[in-house]
């Protein structure tokens, strides 16, 4: 385990600087498609005041021709420091989308350079513009200059183990205005498997000005505290760690602000988080919320007897009664069991 110095506790408790907005974290939440939507994101904030969100990654074609914005564009105008993730490989879609965002409340915006999905890389989005850095700098330039916040890229290290370009792609994000860089430590090919190399992530960091965010096994505070001590990165970015675990990048800027780790949640109160964010779910999306909240109950359901059993009913619920039906009797159960 990395110890931590008084020098680094010091950079890591001062305010993190994305051109002319200031962040007073160094630990931001990641963009996850279908997760962190404005629930999901209220649940972050709770314990993470301060922290960098992101919406979920929004098509910059989706709101084009749109008489209302989508949902998973929406902002709520007290979640601050709030940052809208766009994709698209289209300069003049994106800078539009990115005006939206900004009327919409956004303090940054972020054009996705990462994403390995097929269905968006095979439309010139994500992580295949690491293999088109011409018009990857050209989106960059429209949407810098169509917005007075700062634009952000994340990205990962390259397509595959042989074909690892990020040094000349960060580079070239840099010198077409964007004000910060998150890398992804895996290439596309990874996916998320495999360890992220962070190696590359040190690279990178010496190479440019602006602020460098490591992203990639950042699932605890030690992890990020490694991150960092090995890649010199003004910041890290939690992602598949926050899933069932909106108490992560919490617990993480809690640390590296204070070094003192956080008392972890117990299982009662992993479980009441989960019927909360249930809850949430249904009455701001209805019908399509339980559908989506059976895939978050899978992810909060674990680590104790019976959670196998128990994700299993909760992957098959209806409505929001069955969901609270079930996590209220495991709640009464551990209640029990731990003596409470």
């Amino acid at each position: 385990m990395v110890s931590m110095s008084d020098e680094l506790q010091s950079q890591l408790s001062s305010p993190l600087k994305i051109g002319n907005v200031s962040v007073n974290s160094r630990v931001l939440q990641s963009p996850l498609s279908g997760v962190t939507d404005l629930v999901f994101r209220r649940l972050v904030r709770r314990y993470a005041p301060e922290s960098m969100l992101y919406t979920e990654m929004v098509h910059a074609s989706q709101v084009r021709h749109v008489s209302e914005l989508p949902q998973i564009m929406e902002v709520d105008p007290h979640e601050e420091p709030i940052s809208v993730q766009l994709f698209d490989c289209r300069p003049d879609f994106l800078a539009e989308a990115a005006q939206m965002a900004v009327a919409e409340g956004a303090n940054t915006v972020d054009i996705n350079m990462g994403c390995p999905v097929n269905k968006i890389t095979k439309k010139g989005g994500g992580s295949s513009l690491l293999r088109d850095p011409e018009t990857a700098e050209a989106i960059v330039k429209s949407v810098v200059g169509a917005v007075d916040v700062p634009v952000t890229v994340k990205t990962r290290i390259g397509w595959t183990d042989a074909e690892i370009t990020i040094l000349d792609f960060a580079q070239r994000m840099q010198d077409a205005g964007a004000q910060m860089i998150t890398v992804h430590g895996r290439t596309r090919s990874q996916g998320y498997k495999g360890p992220a190399q962070w190696d590359w992530i040190r690279q990178v960091k010496a190479i440019l000005d602006i602020p460098v965010i490591a992203n990639g096994d950042i699932n605890s505070a030690e992890s990020a505290l490694q991150c960092l001590a090995e890649t010199g990165a003004d910041g890290v970015m939690c992602s598949r760690g926050t899933l069932g675990y909106p108490f992560l990048v919490g617990e993480i800027d809690h640390f590296l602000k204070t070094g003192e780790h956080k008392t972890p949640p117990t299982t009662v109160e992993r479980l009441q988080c989960a019927r909360e964010h249930l809850q949430a779910l249904w009455d701001y999306k209805g019908q399509r919320g339980i559908h989506q909240a059976r895939k978050h109950m899978t992810w909060y359901v674990k680590g104790f007897s019976g959670a196998s059993e128990l994700r299993d009913q909760l992957c098959q619920i209806n409505t929001v009664e069955d969901g609270q039906a079930l996590l209220n009797v495991e709640i009464e159960r551990q209640r029990v069991s731990s003596g409470f």
